[in-house]
Order: C-alpha cells, then structure tokens, then sequence
C-alpha cells in the first residue's frame, strides 16, 4: 500500500491488530480503526484497552476509533463466548476458540462502513499460522470481489501480516507498549485471566520474541 492512503483497520485490540495499525501508520497510511462489538464477553475489557493503545501511539494521521454495533447472540447463543462458562483453557486447541462466520460478519460490516465513508482500503491482521480456511488468501480475495460487486464500491481488502510469524510481527511492534493490548477470553475486571488459550497465546508470543511481558494477569500460571 502506497503512502497516504485511506486505511480502514479491524481493530480488536489484540497484539497483531494493534501491531498493525502501527505499522501501516508508519508506511505513511491514514488509519481509520474500526472496532466492531458482537456481544462477546470480553468486549467491554478489550475495548478499554484499545481505546488506551490507540490514545498512547496517537498522531495526526491515526483517525478517531469507530465503534460499530454487530450482536450476535441470536447466532451464537449459548456458545461460551456469549455465556463465559467452559472457555478454552492453556491446553485446548486452537480449534476450539474459532467462531463460525466471525470473520465474514466483521468483514461485511466493515465493508459497507468503508463504501459510506469512502475509504478504499480494509487492513486486518491474521498471520501466516492462522489455520481457519476464513484467514486464507483465496477467502480474503473472493469476499473482495463480493463486496466490491455488492456495494459498487472499489474496495480492496488486505492482510499484509498473512506471510509472517507470530515472532516476526512482534518484533516489528517491540517498540510500542504492547501491555496495553488484550488478548482474554475471560477477562476479570480489565485484567487479563492468566489461564485462558488466548493468555497462554500471548504469553508465549512475548516469550518467543524475546520481549519482556508487562501484562497485568489475574492468574500468573
């Protein structure tokens, strides 16, 4: 992507989205984050902590965060992102922490945003390990062809971390306060639990990249 551009992001406030947001600030883009709540139990912590990330890394050329409303308790209904009972613990496979559709929800709501506010770019930031067939080259591709012929409106959809490692993406954002992105499935208060999939995750993301870990756990073990 090309200096100045228009740069919608979809920001969970999670390591690789925050990352991002940075990076492309960096590359001279004009980011607008897009937050989206679905009514998940973590949304009210994860969305604190973005609001402060964004807030500490701020300039003239990241735009203020929009936040749009996506509930999807009708779909997921009793799943235990909705209830909190039986989250994924450390051990369980990643598998076990996907949502249906979650990916196709986020992106078509972003989309129209993007076509309303004539913003021709949408960033979002799965890696190179992500196993789900929604964080694929061939799916990202095919769901821009659908929304450039749905809202007659020429987006492009990217996802430019889709080559990398958890640990190359974190060294690219060793500079920025990363203790104040979150990554919990049950968080207590705005702590993150400690003992979720998505905190052993992350603990094991500043591990691998040789960064020390400054998150606040409820849980150290």
């Amino acid at each position: 992507m090309s200096t100045r551009k228009k740069i919608a992001v979809l920001a969970s406030g999670g390591l690789d989205s925050a990352i991002l947001i940075d990076h492309l600030l960096k590359q001279g883009g004009i980011i607008h984050p897009i937050y989206i709540q679905n009514g998940h139990v973590w949304e009210k912590a994860e969305l604190i902590w973005l609001k402060r990330f964004l807030k500490s890394i701020h300039r003239g050329s990241l735009k203020p965060l929009i936040v749009l409303s996506l509930p999807t308790r009708d779909i997921y209904q009793t799943h235990w992102s909705m209830t909190g009972k039986n989250t994924p613990g450390a051990k369980t496979q990643d598998e076990k922490v996907y949502l249906p559709g979650k990916n196709i929800l986020l992106i078509a709501k972003a989309a129209v945003c993007c076509a309303l506010k004539k913003i021709p770019n949408l960033a979002l930031g799965p890696l190179k390990s992500n196993p789900f067939s929604d964080a694929k080259p061939s799916f990202f591709k095919s769901l821009e062809k659908a929304c450039r012929e749905g809202l007659n409106y020429r987006l492009r959809i990217h996802a430019p971390f889709l080559s990398l490692s958890k640990k190359e993406v974190m060294k690219l954002g060793r500079s920025l306060p990363l203790d104040l992105t979150f990554s919990c499935l049950a968080p207590k208060g705005l702590k993150h639990c400690g003992k979720c999939n998505k905190c052993a995750e992350r603990k094991a993301a500043f591990h691998k990249a040789g960064l020390t870990d400054l998150t606040s756990y409820f849980r150290s073990n």
